[in-house]
């Protein structure tokens, strides 16, 4: 892969939009049931769900660094966004190049503890393999796109009702490419595609437990970055969880099969409101 001296910028930034559109647009309903607020603060985004029934995952803050430093001030004014919208946990995801000094103090003196790491990845569309699958693999019709939304949820141990509403909002949208495998007529896997001018994300990926090992993400993989290249997008970009020592992660191998490489890897900061 033949790449600039440096994707971090385009990476990031189509993570931050991808998220960004997931809870801004979700549906008038369920944007209030979920208690949702995002604001766009220092070149980045933070998003609060105060009623977030995964527990967690979608009140996060991200994309900081790229077109303007990452400063003590902008994280106060991001953990102030969440005091101001009563949510207690919320998780910020940060380069490490984009750190200030001394940030280990800083984050410690505000509540905030390293968490998880994540590995970045990126390829060319035209550079990802071909995959083969006894499945269908086809885009969402908007006429499955609960059916989608749920088994997206159910792969990633989340509850379905507020969050498929906010997923199945994306099917029809101009910046969204949800697809899906089928076996027979039952929708068994999902995944979706967000693009940003020159970038696409894959994102969201999952296969319901009983259709695993067929091959349906790998294929989701390769259909995906068929459509990004199809739609002018120059690079392909992703990011999923870095094992452990000794354990593996099945999503950071297909994508690496696929073709995608590492570019970085990019620590979770969590952060807990004071008891």
């Amino acid at each position: 892969m033949t790449a600039p001296a440096d994707l971090t910028p385009l990476a990031e930034a189509v993570e931050c939009e991808f998220m960004h559109s997931y809870e801004s647009q979700a549906p008038g309903p369920t944007y209030t049931d979920l208690g949702i607020a995002t604001t766009r603060i220092g070149g980045g985004v933070a998003l609060a769900m105060r009623n977030d029934p995964s527990g967690g995952y979608w009140s996060k803050a991200l994309g900081f660094g790229t077109t303007e430093p990452f400063t003590v001030q902008i994280l106060d004014r991001v953990l102030d966004f969440y005091r101001e919208h009563g949510v207690d946990q919320a998780v910020l995801q940060l380069v490490p190049s984009v750190l200030p000094a001394g940030f280990d103090e800083v984050a410690a003196a505000r509540g905030l503890a390293p968490g998880s790491t994540w590995v970045k990845l990126a390829a060319r569309p035209a550079d990802v393999a071909a995959s083969q699958t006894s499945l269908r693999v086809a885009p969402v019709p908007a006429a499955e796109a609960r059916r989608w939304a749920d088994v997206l949820l159910t792969g990633f141990g989340m509850p379905t009702g507020g969050l498929t509403d906010m997923l199945a909002a994306t099917v029809g949208q101009p910046a969204w490419r949800p697809f899906a495998a089928w076996d027979d007529g039952e929708l068994v896997a999902g995944a979706n595609l967000f693009l940003h001018g020159e970038a696409a994300s894959l994102n969201a990926a999952a296969t319901a437990s009983g259709h695993r090992g067929l091959g349906a993400q790998s294929a989701l993989i390769a259909a995906r970055a068929r459509a990004a290249a199809e739609a002018g997008c120059r690079w392909l970009f992703a990011e999923t969880g870095k094992p452990a020592p000794g354990q593996q992660n099945p999503s950071l191998n297909n994508l690496r099969r696929a073709g995608l490489v590492p570019l970085y890897e990019r620590r979770n900061w969590v952060w807990r409101a004071a008891s």
